[in-house]
């Protein structure tokens, strides 16, 4: 089965941060087969936080990939620079979406 992390998060209150972000991650991504899975529309939220405004979903290999992955020394310094960015709550689960 898959892993996958889902990302709820604020607005993002610092783009500059955040574009060092993608950079530090787009690496990262290629190296753990991580694939982010964005809607054609922004999400709507029925219920939850009223904070929240962005959902992303990062599909990888397997389970184990998916936490390799948040563990490893380089997303642990890109999530720092993310978490200057915008505050935000990361899920891992495993399941198949398809």
């Amino acid at each position: 089965m898959k892993g996958y992390w889902m990302i709820i998060g604020t607005a993002v209150t610092d783009a500059a941060l955040q574009q060092e972000y993608a950079t530090l991650w787009a690496p990262i991504a290629e190296a753990y087969g991580a694939r982010v899975i964005r809607g054609e529309r922004a999400p709507v939220r029925l219920e939850g936080r009223a904070d929240s405004e962005r959902l992303l979903l990062v599909e990888f290999p397997s389970l184990e990939k998916a936490r390799a992955c948040y563990d490893s020394p380089e997303y642990q310094a890109a999530k720092a620079v993310a978490q200057r960015a915008s505050t935000r709550d990361l899920i891992l689960f495993e399941g198949d979406l398809g």
